[in-house]
């Protein structure tokens, strides 16, 4: 596990990423493809911590690549999944991506959409999410997580602002694979533009995302240095 702040962790699975936040117990963010346990125990274990202590899991949306182990690991550790209710509504059928889908130009994103996500299907096992989370909850984690509702790249997508260690976990509103940029789809890109906007205005200062690395210092200051000109977009 990749110490991100005093009580937040990423683990790299590969090509996304998931994270562990410390505080009475863990709590996980997101649970990566279907079969991703072992590895996330694994990365647990070799950090000196007990996945056991997994309290909850937060799944920042409903794509295969973050949700596709939700139902997996809520069997086998007994406790409660956490989303936004907007995905919680397809979840709950074992849907994960809505069949609207915009792929961001460019080769790479091509490429990325071609031999990993189409392939990856729309499909995970149904899962219950037992509380739904909205636009501005504050979760008891940390002196408080602030849930931000970002759609765009799925309806129900969210970030996390951890305020008190200046942390916004991101999930796909972004990524930062081969430079800070949009993800290689949305379901709607004007909303996740939007999105993205919305996220400048808040105060961070450490940024992690689903896929690519982190951005540990002045995240907020770079996201808004990248994302000045897309007010422009929208008018």
């Amino acid at each position: 596990m990749k110490k991100i702040s005093s009580n937040i962790y990423q683990i790299n699975l590969g090509w996304v990423n998931v994270f562990v936040i410390e505080d009475n117990g863990l709590t996980l963010i997101d649970t990566g493809t279907k079969g991703s346990m072992k590895k996330i125990f694994s990365a647990i274990k070799n950090a000196g911590k007990n996945p056991y202590d997994i309290k909850q899991i937060i799944l920042t949306h409903a794509h295969p690549d973050h949700a596709g182990s939700a139902e997996e690991m809520k069997r086998m550790l007994g406790v409660p999944v956490m989303a936004h209710s907007e995905d919680a509504k397809i979840m709950a059928y074992g849907i994960a991506c809505r069949k609207e889908i915009c792929l961001t130009p460019g080769l790479k994103n091509w490429l990325i959409y071609e031999l990993a996500i189409k392939r990856a299907g729309i499909n995970i096992e149904p899962v219950c999410i037992d509380e739904q989370l909205n636009d501005h909850d504050l979760l008891p984690l940390l002196g408080g997580i602030r849930v931000i509702h970002t759609p765009g790249h799925s309806k129900g997508h969210i970030s996390l602002l951890a305020e008190n260690e200046e942390v916004l976990i991101a999930g796909d509103l972004l990524s930062n694979s081969t430079g800070l940029g949009l993800s290689v789809i949305y379901e709607n890109m004007a909303e996740g533009i939007s999105s993205i906007l919305k996220v400048t205005n808040l105060d961070f200062d450490k940024m992690v995302f689903g896929h690519g690395r982190p951005i540990l210092k002045d995240a907020g200051s770079i996201m808004r240095q990248a994302f000045v000109d897309y007010d422009y977009v929208l008018v």
